[in-house]
């Protein structure tokens, strides 16, 4: 009894700090992978850098698209666009 009382609280705090820290962080990576694959054309989206466009194309060769804003037409990656702003974006108006 006397060992497992030593390594009771370095047990504790990564039981702790997987449920605080490491379990939120692979749902939230999860949830954005599905949120790229699930990416279309007409999507409105945002962008880590904060660009706001639509997108035109999608390429699944290079994981790219192709994003038509006010500027033109420029092609980022789809790591790029952020889930949290697009997902704002696209929420339906609560009046």
């Amino acid at each position: 009894m006397g060992d497992i009382g030593q390594f009771l609280p370095m047990i504790l705090i990564f039981a702790v700090a997987y449920l605080f820290m490491i379990r939120p962080q692979m749902k939230r990576q999860k949830d954005e992978k599905k949120f790229s694959q699930e990416l279309k054309k007409g999507d409105k989206i945002v962008t880590k850098s904060g660009m706001h466009g639509k997108v035109v194309d999608l390429n699944d060769k290079d994981f790219s698209c192709i994003i038509e804003t006010m500027a033109g037409r420029l092609k980022f990656d789809r790591s790029a666009i952020s889930m949290e702003m697009s997902k704002k974006l696209t929420a339906p108006v609560k009046e």
